[in-house]
């Protein structure tokens, strides 16, 4: 069964999809999201991995297998390999790919963000590269009026011109009006579908953007899967979890999908959400703002679109990383542009550079060994764009020193241990 997928991705595809090949069908109903979780608990637990059901282990470990899948459902479904090779094959020739979250290509701001509720399958077709970008999430409703289409197209147009990516929903309305006008901007769009994979990725539509590697679109669900409510308002999670945050352009108090998926987000992940704070008065966003969304600062240009996700995201790291060791770390910094008490002094008068402080000092002991770029985002608990930035101003600044083949990241000596005595030099 050469696919060209990971062995464990095999093995989750054939434990948790459903195998949707044209007119064939699986006939045994596949693993459900707590099935699966339950499954990869008991094979962490045993220091194994998925791809262990498909080795020399697969018998001793479905032996010992005590979860509340029955042991005669998971052989059936491992034996479903003739029936992966055809739907893979039908996904290839439609250019779609899938991963799984064992996979390194696996957006690590999703699984950071989303933890265990993260899809232990992406399927997607476009540029993979672009789901680990980060970027701003546009939401709103299928029925808004042109007044806010504009304000969304504006928006858009402002992050793709400071080279950011929009991620939304790809449905009519505030969704379809972010991704065009973030598209006609020359940016990157990320395009999050609820189903129909199969069919939207052959829409004449988007096939230019495919191939101009600017859009990927991506689902949590099966590519042949048809839309539903019910994966609509799961997927919202998706949208989210792949941005640094999230912007409401107008929602409805307890009706809808946008506004079910900005509460979740704002009550049980860590991605901070904005409402649109001009403009016609919202009912819906004013309750968001007393569930913890902020007032959308109106940056105005790419530099200021740049300096909110920026700072956005350096708080959730400082945040991370604080409470990993124990610090205290205050997250009542102001926004940039935000008044400032006078006893703050002048170093707060910069979020941004009062937060890149605290990730200097932290960048001399997370690379007190030499680290990977990705490590370092890794360890930050930031998207890679973001470790990037901060890793290329610390490099050329002198705290920490770039190394070739491979390339790694350390701090130097004298950093670590004092000043090198010359006779050492």
């Amino acid at each position: 069964m050469n696919t060209g997928l990971s062995a464990n991705t095999k093995a989750i595809l054939l434990l948790a999809a459903p195998l949707m090949a044209g007119n064939r069908r699986s006939k045994v109903r596949f693993l459900a999201a707590g099935e699966y979780r339950s499954l990869a608990r008991f094979l962490h637990a045993h220091q194994a991995e998925p791809a262990d059901l498909l080795s020399s282990r697969a018998e001793e470990l479905i032996d010992r297998y005590d979860g509340p899948v029955d042991k005669s459902r998971l052989k059936a479904l491992l034996d479903r390999g003739f029936l992966l090779s055809n739907t893979v094959e039908r996904w290839q020739a439609r250019a779609i790919w899938v991963m799984s979250r064992a996979d390194d290509g696996y957006p690590t701001i999703l699984r950071e963000r989303l933890k265990k509720d993260a899809p232990v399958l992406l399927f997607g077709c476009g540029s993979p590269g672009i789901i680990r970008t980060g970027g701003l999430a546009i939401v709103g409703s299928r029925d808004a009026p042109e007044p806010l289409i504009e304000y969304t197209s504006e928006v858009a147009s402002q992050v793709a011109h400071a080279g950011l990516t929009v991620i939304s929903g790809a449905a009519r309305g505030v969704d379809r009006a972010a991704m065009v006008a973030a598209s006609k901007a020359g940016g990157q769009v990320v395009g999050v579908l609820a189903g129909d994979l199969e069919r939207t990725a052959m829409n004449r539509e988007y096939r230019d953007l495919l191939l101009d590697e600017r859009l990927v679109l991506v689902s949590p669900y099966d590519p042949s899967s048809r839309f539903s409510v019910g994966q609509a308002m799961q997927r919202n999670k998706v949208i989210y979890g792949l941005a640094e945050a999230g912007l409401v352009v107008n929602a409805v108090v307890n009706r809808g999908g946008t506004w079910a998926g900005a509460v979740e987000q704002l009550q049980k992940y860590s991605g901070p959400v904005f409402v649109r704070s001009t403009g016609e008065p919202s009912d819906g966003l004013d309750a968001l703002k007393h569930r913890g969304a902020i007032p959308w600062p109106n940056p105005g240009n790419a530099k200021g679109i740049k300096d909110v996700l920026g700072s956005i995201d350096s708080a959730e790291a400082v945040r991370t990383v604080g409470e990993a060791d124990g610090l205290e770390c205050s997250m009542d910094l102001p926004l940039p542009g935000s008044d400032v008490s006078a006893d703050r002094g002048d170093a707060a008068t910069n979020y941004a550079e009062e937060v890149y402080r605290i990730v200097r000092s932290l960048a001399q002991h997370i690379c007190a060994e030499p680290k990977k770029a990705s490590e370092v985002a890794r360890e930050l608990g930031v998207t890679q764009p973001t470790a990037n930035a901060w890793i290329k101003r610390l490099v050329d600044e002198g705290t920490i020193e770039k190394r070739a083949r491979p390339i790694r990241y350390v701090a130097p000596q004298k950093e670590l241990f004092g000043r090198v005595p010359a006779q050492q030099q």
